[in-house]
């Protein structure tokens, strides 16, 4: 408001009733009011309380300040009143006022108005409110002073309470409410409006001293009394429904604010009912959660119990189940052993990860030197072909599903597919084969033509021409020259056939078809200098061509004669020297094409037993790998071709036949072709380490095989002894010249390591054996003696006692027997086997010599049972004793 409606509204009431207004009592009023927050209320009733104090017919300003001024007049108006109160009537009067007010949380306090009837309620039950002296009028005890408002000052009045006291009080009757309020409407305090009653002013809340120590001392339970009220009016209104009763920490704060038999006659019916409900079911739910509880207590007793009896039946079970699945995976293993080897390593590692056993650590032995495998799958039906780049990292596959495959395989442990399958093939496919820069990549048809790819990147490979219509049938092979510049065709029409590749978009034949196979030609091979070729067909015949003029090729000789059904595969040696065909008449033919106008057979493998479908040389010339009908891959040594050593056992896991082997160029076995579908990649360190294989099946198998090799080196001279202590965990190796026996640790085949250097012999040391415990080792050297060692810590190993001596001349051979005495056996240069008592403990002693009859002993073997001693002589004899 202006200052000129604030002078309307102090002095026109008064002038209205006929009364005046000191001039200075007006501009003392403004200026007091002037920006004085809720203001109003208190300047209209201090302007009453100075009519009141009036002399005559002028408001003056001594009037005013005799009424407490515009802050002390309503104050000084409630103390007076509250003055003239009983003790029953100023505590019915502290209820009330108290009902009267929203404390607020962090908010300002505001009025409540209340019906009349709750008023009445709240102390119809009598009080058991306790006050001190303070809530008394002033005839009352006062102990102590508190200041009350005068005209705008403090004076010594009434004490105020901070709460009430533990001394009881007159009960306050709904009467004696109805009285207190009555006096404080008269009083202008309250008002009272169709039954509902309200502070006349919000300033009483601030401007009274003894209210503001009432609120500021009950703060905490009015703000609960508030929440009670609502929550039981909420209660009432949803026909006392459980769930609106108090639970948690709002029934705690209500039960504390209001404990039972104490102050609960400043509660209405209605909120004491609510808090009586939500206390009983409380305690219901108490005695409730005490019953379960004790329930669940005997059931978990009881549980427990049953649990820890099932847990015994089951551990039982479960130990009986773990060893029948352990000996069913054992068993299984040992079945497979010779026909699927690869399963039967997986068969063996999953037992060992079952239980580790000397017995299982030994076949993890076993299998870490043997060439294993794994699948790559994609192809569907049969595999007829596959090829690697040059660099060895592509390889390619080919089957009967029309989709040609590429793999990604420097790693070929951890081969991949590069790309999606090469398709829109109008026929199955018979081969693959890359040119010798890996740039091109031939793909024979069953329709007759030659499709040519593009293979620069083997992620992105790119048709080259339109296909190659090569011959009016099947083309079964097809080969690239040495130098890229020819491409030779072998069909089923009985032909092969040269192109110029000079423009590989455009193919050009060069000379007549080569004809002189009578029936389909089934393989062709360029030898390494590119002047030869060499076919075999259905014929039975190996044929060699002079292609040194391609347009104008020319056979030499009337073929090769030897095998008795058609030849399916044929390769050269890297040297160019020597060809291989493998045929239907189950046999692998080598032939010395040293003169290729002079050919001779060097040597006949007849182990397939079985129809030979492919056969290739690694790059080095030193393997022949070959596979057949028999669904195995076999291996020859052909160092010396004229007499090829079969190399460790044949590979098995194909389920059918093998149509085609070859060697990784890097030197690792590449693989066999197969007529199915998948691939693999074998065990090993890498690309290099071992010898990598595919293989292809009839029945859709791709596999990559890898044979891992454990290379120990540190050696000075060449090995003469090697020997497993028991268990294979330890080995113990020794050489020619340097005296020492090497101690290794192979836990880990492929990554042995060298524990210990054992010296002492002052020669050549020709056998090393352990004893069966193999806490002792025993090594004999053509120095004459026996030297034992204990090597219960292998890499802390000790000479035990002094050499063993009396062998006559030197020690050619010890062995220890498995059971029984711990005896050892040594023989001698000159014949003579002596036998040592070598105890756990203590010093060895002479058990003897065995008498080996004429001639020395270069071999001794001990039975199992001990009892039983063998010895081999330079006499071609076995001794027993």
């Amino acid at each position: 408001m202006s200052g000129e409606e604030l002078r309307q509204a102090v002095v026109r009431p008064a002038t209205v009733r006929g009364f005046q207004v000191q001039r200075s009592l007006t501009g003392r009023v403004i200026r007091e009011v002037e920006g004085e927050p809720g203001a109003l209320p208190l300047m209209s009733h201090a302007l009453l309380e100075t009519w009141r104090h009036r002399r005559g017919h002028m408001l003056t300003e001594a009037a005013y300040e005799s009424a407490g001024g515009l802050h002390g007049a309503i104050a000084q108006t409630a103390e007076e009143v509250y003055r003239g109160f009983s003790a029953e009537e100023a505590e019915a009067a502290r209820r009330v006022l108290l009902r009267l007010v929203a404390p607020g949380d962090g908010a300002p306090d505001t009025r409540r108005p209340v019906d009349r009837a709750e008023l009445g309620a709240a102390t119809e039950a009598g009080t058991d409110a306790d006050t001190d002296a303070d809530a008394q009028p002033a005839s009352a005890q006062r102990p102590r002073s508190v200041p009350t408002l005068g005209p705008g000052r403090a004076s010594e009045q009434d004490p105020v309470p901070s709460a009430p006291a533990a001394s009881a009080t007159p009960d306050a009757t709904p009467s004696v409410t109805a009285s207190v309020v009555d006096r404080l409407v008269a009083a202008r305090l309250l008002t009272s409006d169709d039954g509902v009653v309200d502070l006349a002013h919000e300033a009483l809340i601030t401007a009274w001293p003894r209210l503001r120590a009432w609120i500021d001392a009950e703060r905490g339970r009015l703000l609960v009394h508030r929440q009670l009220t609502a929550a039981a009016g909420d209660w009432e209104v949803l026909e006392h429904d459980p769930g609106a009763l108090y639970r948690g920490s709002r029934l705690e704060a209500a039960a504390e604010a209001f404990p039972p038999g104490c102050r609960e006659d400043e509660l209405t019916p209605p909120e004491r009912d609510f808090l009586t409900a939500s206390l009983r079911l409380r305690d219901r739910a108490v005695r409730i959660r005490q019953g379960v509880t004790a329930a669940l207590v005997a059931l978990c007793l009881i549980a427990t119990t049953a649990a820890v009896v099932a847990f015994q039946q089951r551990a039982t079970a479960h130990a009986e189940r773990n060893d029948a699945v352990f000996h069913q995976t054992t068993t299984q293993a040992d079945k497979l052993r010779g026909t699927r080897r690869s399963l039967s390593a997986r068969l063996d590692l999953a037992a060992q990860r079952m239980r580790a056993t000397p017995d299982v650590d030994s076949r993890l032995i076993a299998d870490a030197g043997a060439t294993l495998s794994s699948r790559l799958p994609g192809h569907r039906g049969v595999v007829s072909a596959a090829d690697f780049t040059p660099d060895g990292n592509t390889l390619a596959s080919a089957g009967h599903d029309r989709t040609v495959r590429l793999w990604n395989t420097a790693d070929p442990l951890k081969a991949r597919p590069l790309r999606a399958p090469l398709t829109g093939l109008t026929e199955r496919a018979e081969d693959v084969r890359f040119s010798a820069d890996g740039t091109l990549l031939a793909v024979s048809l069953h329709d007759g033509t030659v499709r040519l790819w593009d293979t620069r990147n083997p992620r992105r490979p790119e048709p080259v021409g339109a296909p190659l219509k090569a011959h009016s049938s099947a083309v079964a092979a097809s080969r690239f020259s040495p130098d890229g510049s020819l491409l030779a065709t072998a069909g089923d029409d009985g032909t092969v056939r040269l192109w110029d590749l000079s423009r590989p978009s455009r193919p050009r034949p060069l000379g007549d078809p080569l004809s002189a196979h009578q029936g389909g030609v089934q393989a062709v091979e360029f030898a390494p200098d590119g002047g030869t070729l060499v076919s075999g067909g259905h014929d039975g015949r190996v044929r060699l061509w002079d292609v040194g003029d391609p347009a104008h090729a020319e056979q030499l000789g009337d073929g090769l004669r030897g095998h008795g059904a058609p030849v399916w595969s044929v390769a050269f040696s890297p040297d160019g020297k020597t060809v291989a065909s493998g045929g239907f008449d189950e046999t692998v033919r080598l032939w010395d094409v040293s003169d290729p106008r002079h050919v001779h057979e060097r040597a006949v493998r007849t182990e397939p037993r079985a129809p030979v479908w492919s056969v290739a040389f690694s790059p080095d010339g030193r393997t022949l790998a070959a596979g057949g009908e028999d669904n195995a891959v076999r291996q020859w040594n052909v160092a010396d071709p004229d007499y090829p050593q079969p190399l460790g056992e044949a590979l098995t896991g194909h389920s059918s036949g093998i149509w085609r082997v070859a060697f990784r160029p890097d030197g690792t076995r590449e693989g066999t072709r197969d007529g199915g579908s998948g691939a693999g990649s074998g065990d090993g360190s890498g690309a290099g380490s071992g010898h990598t294989l595919v293989s292809a099946g009839y029945e859709g198998d791709l596999l990559l095989w890898h044979r891992p090799r454990t290379v120990l080196t540190d050696f000075t001279n060449p090995l003469t002894a090697a020997a497993f202590g028991p268990g294979r965990r330890l080995l113990a190796t020794a050489s020619t010249d340097d005296g020492l026996v090497r101690l290794w640790d192979v836990r880990h085949p492929r990554r042995a390591r060298l524990l210990a250097q054992l010296s002492g012999h002052h020669g050549k040391i020709t056998s090393v054996a352990f004893a069966r415990d193999g806490r002792t080792l025993a090594s004999g050297s053509d120095d004459g003696t026996v030297r034992l060692w204990d090597v219960s810590r292998p890499s802390d190993a000790r000479p035990l006692g002094k050499p063993l001596a009396g062998h006559g001349g030197g020690v050619l051979t010890v062995a220890f027997a498995p059971r029984g005495e711990r005896l050892l056996a040594a023989a001698g240069e000159k014949g003579t086997v002596r036998l040592w008592h070598v105890p756990e403990r203590g010093r060895p002693s002479d058990a003897g010599t065995v008498d080996p009859g004429d001639g020395q002993v270069n071999s001794l073997a001990f039975a199992r049972d001990g009892r039983t001693l063998a010895g081999a002589t330079e006499r071609s004899a076995v001794v027993l004793w």
